[in-house]
């Protein structure tokens, strides 16, 4: 009985070794220091940001924290610490490529430009760029910024989607580039712009943290197309089969529905049609 344990123990020491050997890139990595780093941008609510703890929550860090629980499964390690990696808009693709984090939880668009410094894993949200300003002073569309001022945040598609819109229409409005969502939300709340421009679901979300919808006014316009995707490490298929495999089970359970009721619950209780819809196309069979 003795030589039987010892020898199924040694197949079992055998078999993961062979495992280890067989990882590539991030998972390797990840196998290596038992660490998984998820970086996560701090104030883009209701996609990533810190609450009231300081703890990092929202639409995507969800979707991040299913995947850290799949790469756990993957490895066979239930002991992997996954820490939260705090980064801006500026530096969140270069801490992709150096490694510093292993996978970027936020409102991230999918572009083709872009996917030639990072990978993606299949989509996970669709929006568009729009406007927000204070209700007692509207600006309804791109054509209404005329003579105006209007912020958004640098390193984004949305600022040269709103900068495209604005010479398409001819309309002389100043951008005012600034660093985070907060700091355009400040500028609105003080008076010193007159509309704030992100991505739809951002500016929801910026309303809903502040528990003040009746201030504010969402045009319903949307002048661009914005696909987010989770980013990770140019050409690591390996994990990016693993991130695309727990993100196609959450769609394919139908716990992606109770997910984005979670964070859009209070202001949409059912996804947009265009999100419904990639929820079904991202329901990929085993």
């Amino acid at each position: 009985m003795r030589t039987l344990v010892l020898g199924l123990a040694l197949v079992c020491l055998q078999i993961s070794a062979s495992v280890a050997s067989e990882l590539t890139g991030t998972l390797k990595r990840i196998a290596d220091t038992g660490q998984m780093n998820l970086g996560f941008r701090e104030s883009e609510p209701p996609m990533s940001y810190r609450d009231q703890s300081g703890d990092p929550v929202g639409y995507s860090i969800d979707l991040c924290d299913h995947i850290a629980a799949a790469v756990k499964q993957k490895l066979g390690r239930s002991d992997i610490t996954v820490n939260y990696v705090p980064v801006t808009a500026e530096n969140r693709f270069t801490a992709i490529e150096s490694a510093s984090i292993d996978i970027l939880c936020g409102a991230t668009t999918k572009t083709l430009a872009r996917s030639e410094r990072v990978g993606f894993t299949q989509l996970t949200f669709v929006t568009g760029a729009s406007l927000l300003s204070i209700k007692d002073a509207k600006v309804p569309s791109v054509s209404g910024l005329k003579g105006k001022r209007v912020a958004v945040v640098s390193n984004t598609t949305t600022i040269e989607a709103l900068k495209g819109a604005l010479n398409e229409m001819l309309v002389d409005a100043e951008v005012v580039p600034v660093t985070s969502a907060k700091e355009g939300m400040d500028l609105l709340d003080k008076g010193e712009i007159d509309a704030f421009s992100s991505d739809q679901v951002v500016l929801i979300g910026q309303v809903i943290a502040r528990n003040s919808e009746k201030q504010y006014f969402l045009s319903e316009e949307l002048f661009s197309f914005e696909p987010f995707a989770l980013a990770l490490t140019h050409g690591d298929v390996d994990f990016q089969l693993v991130a695309d495999r727990g993100l196609s089970q959450l769609n394919r359970s139908g716990r992606i529905a109770a997910i984005y009721r979670k964070w859009f619950g209070r202001f949409a209780e059912e996804p947009p049609l265009a999100l419904k819809v990639l929820y079904q196309l991202n329901a990929t069979p085993e």
